[in-house]
């Protein structure tokens, strides 16, 4: 370890037992009043130190230069006549470079475009401004959308290389769903109207479980089914996983994605698959004739184990409420399963079914009116799992859900800020870079072999984190802009617990 980063460890550990200390000491008896509000505060404009609110940027902008990001995407797309002075690189970043800085829209670019330190450290003399930008995303159609993708991947594929061999020991699990993403506008093209009254577009997101990576997004109408398009991009997926070295790869899927046309074609591929099955009459009946004896309960997955005590559960004031004021409410008693085989129409052989049959006690106030089962159904060609680990599989999809929130709401990712769908689908591709920086920040964390306990669930709560707080964290970082003859140096101006991996991943990159 260099003297530099020994120095800066202990300068780390300094600042970080200081504020321990302060925050101890803080907890005492206090007459004097409230601690807010006391401090006799005057503003003043700095002529010569120059700070930026976004320190973590440059960070940023070393990963993009690791990967080969720029490089990547502009060997894909050719969408500009003359480069002057951008590249298109330049707008694919600064659209996510936006979001990466807490934009809400197009015209928050403004707010980067004005600021002469942040400007400074990017090493720029300007950004494209937010008019320059929705244009440039006018400019695509379908194919130069996918070639971005593509571009992307390109460059996570550096990424994925540097995983340990245990990344790859188990299943690249591959979800696939769509959303709507909704408008209140008039003119845009492409958008129509859904089942449920919402006027806007259908975003159709595959995504590798494994480090919630959006991998292909779609778009279409809100009206088209959600699952129009998804058997090229799972394939395009498979083969993307394949090249990364992953050996087993798992596609997931609700009832939408159970596309019974391709299941000869992906288990002769070697692909296993888990998908939702419409819990149709023939189905229903087979599963209801079996014998009882053949069920057996389900077995849930083992809860996270904590190292505290457990606390007492909170009282259920909602059911208190369901009870006095004799509301008809639906309350499950029990969960079994059962599996048989099962030839759908379009397929040459048989799967493995799973029947999940819930008991449903259907009660009015503190009586119970009658009982009723239901059935939930999952076809699967994995043979190694039992039953209780399918359905297991099946509901670790809804995990998806979460990132559909988080590209909506705090990247917006899942907007439509443009006028025609092809734009609208390249703005969504490239503010979702932004989620997918993120992803890498925590996959290329070093982990020393002598924390690794320590650092491996730092890189596993970097993955885990929600967009908002990872910008808290490593993005938010007050810092001074110093511009050398040959380097630019962004000087860290106040601390936070996440400045170690901070610092070793740019160490690493």
């Amino acid at each position: 370890m260099t003297n530099t980063k020994v120095r800066r460890q202990r300068k780390l550990a300094a600042e970080k037992a200081a504020v321990e200390r302060r925050l101890k000491n803080a907890v005492a008896i206090n007459p004097a009043g409230p601690v807010l509000g006391r401090a006799n505060i005057a503003y003043e404009l700095s002529t010569r130190t120059k700070g930026v609110a976004h320190g973590g940027m440059g960070m940023i902008a070393k990963l993009v230069g690791a990967v080969h990001l720029a490089q990547e995407i502009d060997s894909s797309l050719h969408l500009l006549k003359v480069h002057k002075p951008y590249y298109e690189s330049d707008h694919v970043l600064n659209i996510a470079y936006n979001a990466l800085c807490g934009g809400r829209t197009l015209d928050d670019i403004e707010l980067r475009r004005g600021d002469a330190v942040f400007l400074d450290g990017l090493g720029t003399k300007s950004i494209p401004d937010p008019t320059t930008a929705g244009d440039f995303c006018r400019r695509f159609d379908n194919d130069s959308v996918l070639a971005l993708q593509e571009a992307v991947n390109r460059a996570r594929l550096r990424v994925w290389a540097e995983q340990p061999a245990s990344f790859f020991s188990t299943p690249a699990v591959i979800d696939a769903d769509a959303t709507l993403v909704g408008t209140t506008a008039e003119t845009k093209e492409g958008m129509s109207i859904s089942y449920n009254g919402i006027w806007g577009y259908s975003a159709l997101l595959v995504s590798l479980a494994n480090t919630k990576e959006p991998l292909y997004l779609g778009l279409l109408g809100a009206n088209r089914p959600s699952h129009e398009g998804v058997v090229d991009y799972f394939d395009r997926a498979i083969a993307l996983c394949r090249q990364a070295g992953f050996e087993q790869i798992r596609l997931r899927g609700d009832t939408d994605y159970a596309l019974t046309t391709q299941f000869d074609r992906w288990d002769d591929d070697g692909v296993a698959f888990v998908f939702g099955l419409d819990a149709r009459a023939n189905l229903v009946k087979r599963a209801d004739g079996l014998d009882e004896e053949m069920y057996h309960e389900l077995v849930k997955r083992a809860e996270r184990q904590i190292a505290t005590k457990a606390r007492t559960r909170p009282h259920n004031v909602k059911d208190d409420v369901v009870r006095e004021r004799n509301f008809k409410v639906l309350r499950q008693k029990a969960e079994d399963v059962v599996e048989f085989s099962y030839r759908p129409g379009k397929c040459e052989r048989d799967y493995r079914v799973i029947a999940l049959r819930k008991n449903i006690s259907v009660e009015r106030g503190e009586f119970v009116l009658f009982d009723e089962y239901r059935y939930f159904f999952y076809i699967t060609n994995e043979e190694e799992m039992t039953a209780s680990e399918v359905v297991d599989q099946a509901r670790q999809r809804c995990n998806q859900e979460n990132l559909h929130a988080q590209l909506k709401s705090d990247v917006r990712a899942l907007h439509a800020p443009v006028k025609t769908l092809n734009a609208n689908w390249a703005y969504m591709t490239m503010a979702a870079i932004a989620w997918s920086l993120k992803a890498w920040c925590a996959l290329l964390v070093p982990v020393s072999p002598r924390w690794a306990t320590r650092h491996n669930e730092q890189r596993r709560r970097l993955l885990t984190m929600e967009f908002h707080t990872f910008l808290a964290a490593f993005i938010e970082i007050p810092a001074q802009i110093v511009r050398t003859g040959r380097r630019v140096r962004w000087r860290i101006l106040a601390y936070n617990p996440w400045l170690g991996p901070f610092f070793r991943l740019l160490d690493a990159i």
